[in-house]
């Protein structure tokens, strides 16, 4: 009975795969890349991807980011060599939020899209379809950062498996014109328990890790440069509220009642980051944009 029901089930699931087949075959088939655009997300039409173009992507300059000034050069310079068709590596930026990692790769974008690099965003969960991306951008003259954004795994998933294959695994070579830059919270990039490291033990005065750990690292051990971020001190959050109140054009008459609210704002939010600095800065001016037209506000149609 049970060799007879397996049978059934194997037999329902062939049938359903070759349904799917031929639905799929009737499904509108993606559209070619727009190549005029400089920046694109991979999306998903059914069982298909496609390269969408963004049309309006984030303006952000490398001067905009303060405080971070050593991982900005080096990754920098990683760029300007992979422009130069010179060796450069896959980066990952790790480390505490709201730090700079993603608002980085986008003001490298527009600070060398002129120069020919292109930009294209994948989700974690579409890391499968790594290898459809590289067949799309293999021939192409243009240089392509994949960009991956807040990447990390829980236990029991399996698209990391993807990523390790192209980075550095597969048996087909990487695209020339394609570097892939992730940022993450975890160095390692899945979550690290403590009996793991129970496995640890010493071999000849050397630490020699057990295979969950090994399997946790070797992931993260295939990006060429890792770049870390730490929490802001103090005086580095408030020069980078400096810096945004500045590029906002508010007006700072009273340097000390600007440097208490910016340090109130970090303590409600509990945090001292790059990102809580901006959202302090957009709020000030637009506090102050609003109190010097009063009228103009009083008058707007309702």
């Amino acid at each position: 009975m049970a060799d007879s029901t397996l049978a059934g089930m194997q037999a329902l699931l062939t049938r359903g795969e070759a349904l799917l087949e031929r639905v799929e075959q009737w499904l509108p088939r993606a559209q070619p890349p727009d190549w005029s655009a400089e920046a694109w997300r991979w999306r998903k039409t059914g069982a298909r991807g496609h390269l969408e173009a963004v049309h309006r992507p984030h303006r952000l300059l490398l001067a905009d980011l303060v405080c971070i000034d050593a991982q900005r050069d080096e990754i920098d310079r990683n760029t300007r060599q992979f422009l130069a068709g010179a060796g450069a590596n896959n980066v990952l930026l790790w480390g505490a939020r709201g730090t700079g990692k993603s608002s980085l790769i986008k003001a490298l974008f527009n600070t060398y899209r002129d120069a020919g690099l292109r930009l294209i965003e994948i989700d974690k969960d579409d890391l499968i379809d790594l290898p459809d991306v590289l067949d799309v951008v293999r021939d192409r003259p243009e240089r392509f950062i994949l960009y991956c954004d807040d990447l990390s795994f829980e236990a029991g998933e399996s698209a990391y498996k993807a990523l390790k294959a192209v980075l550095d695994g597969s048996i087909s070579a990487p695209p020339d014109n394609l570097l892939i830059y992730a940022t993450s919270n975890r160095r390692h990039l899945l979550p690290e328990f403590q009996q793991e490291n129970r496995e640890s033990r010493m071999v000849d005065g050397e630490i020699h890790f057990g295979e969950g750990v090994e399997e946790k690292i070797s992931l993260s051990d295939r990006f060429g440069l890792w770049l870390s971020f730490y929490p802001f001190n103090q005086a580095q959050y408030l020069e980078v509220c400096r810096h945004w109140l500045e590029r906002l054009g508010a007006p700072v008459s009273d340097a000390d009642a600007v440097e208490r609210a910016a340090l109130q704002w970090a303590l409600r939010r509990g945090s001292r980051s790059g990102r809580t600095a901006w959202q302090f800065a957009r709020d000030w001016a637009g506090r102050q944009s609003a109190a010097a037209e009063p009228n103009a506000l009083r008058h707007a149609p309702r």
